[in-house]
């Protein structure tokens, strides 16, 4: 799995990104090109699309290409379930989030999957009314739930067990005196050069746990702050695939705070493309192409 390649498109505030890998275990090859456009909500589009090309790793064949925007959605509010299950605290109660879009109900989804203790979630947008509609939505989806927008980004962090930071910012929007001692944090906006959500005293104090390196410096949580010298490598905890693999500890104590700095694997791509892949054979549902005929 290479880094991923990004094409700035400046001209529209916007980049365009390729995603290769392959799963030797499982014989997956998959490419995505996925896109970032802050702006896409003027025109009804979401801000992040994608397709994926599924490729017979044997012949170099194209088996399938399909819409990529809803599997990139769930795959990464999973990653950040399985980061929350190694990192937060048993049975969180209070969930804040930052960024009422789409990964503010995927990764809800996620978190709701992994813990049955949830019993309040804050959510804060810029748009205040995506916030109220978000908070809606999800009230009706999580009866059991208090689900409430708030006017403030403090309002919305404070206080909360698991913090969700889903935004395109470039400058920090949740300062270090508002997280408690025990807080985990899902950094999940951070994507690209010059993104960040936290204030970097955040990662000062906390426990950093990344998915990948050379993704991470480039474009993640840690890309503006290790750029500048204030957080160095030894300051990274390790990455998530090292906690769940057991070779590192996730959470030790009940009083740090942990982050998860999320950039998005390209083999998450390709494990989530094959299920939705076998699934649609199974099905009969999709369209057969000859593509190399035509």
């Amino acid at each position: 799995m290479p880094p991923k390649q990004y094409i700035f498109i400046e001209k529209y505030n916007g980049d365009l990104r390729t995603m290769p890998a392959y799963l030797q275990e499982t014989d997956v090859v998959t490419v995505k090109v996925v896109n970032s456009h802050p702006e896409n909500r003027k025109y009804g589009l979401p801000t992040v699309m994608a397709t994926i090309i599924l490729v017979d790793p044997k012949t170099g064949v194209p088996k399938a290409i399909m819409g990529g925007t809803r599997i990139t959605a769930l795959r990464t509010g999973a990653a950040g379930a399985i980061a929350a299950k190694h990192l937060a605290n048993p049975n969180p109660k209070t969930v804040g989030i930052v960024g009422a879009g789409t990964q503010a109900r995927t990764q809800l989804i996620g978190l709701q999957t992994v813990f049955e203790t949830i019993k309040e979630v804050k959510a804060w947008d810029l748009n205040e009314k995506a916030a109220v509609s978000y908070a809606k939505e999800m009230k009706a989806k999580y009866q059991h739930v208090n689900i409430c927008s708030v006017k403030n980004v403090k309002s919305a962090v404070q206080d909360a067990d698991i913090v969700v930071t889903a935004t395109p910012s470039r400058k920090p929007l949740v300062s270090a005196e508002w997280i408690n001692d025990g807080t985990h944090i899902n950094c999940i906006g951070a994507d690209a050069p010059g993104k960040q959500e936290l204030d970097p005293a955040v990662l000062l104090k906390a426990k950093i746990v990344i998915d990948d390196w050379e993704q991470s410096v480039h474009g993640g949580e840690i890309n503006v702050p290790f750029s500048k010298g204030i957080i160095k490598q030894e300051d990274v905890w390790g990455d998530i695939c090292e906690i769940v693999a057991g070779l590192k500890a996730g959470r030790r104590e009940p009083e740090e705070v942990t982050i998860f700095a999320s950039t998005g694997l390209a083999i998450q791509d390709a494990a989530a493309a094959n299920v939705a892949y076998t699934k649609a054979l199974k099905e009969k549902i999709g369209k057969q192409v000859d593509i190399l005929n035509n």
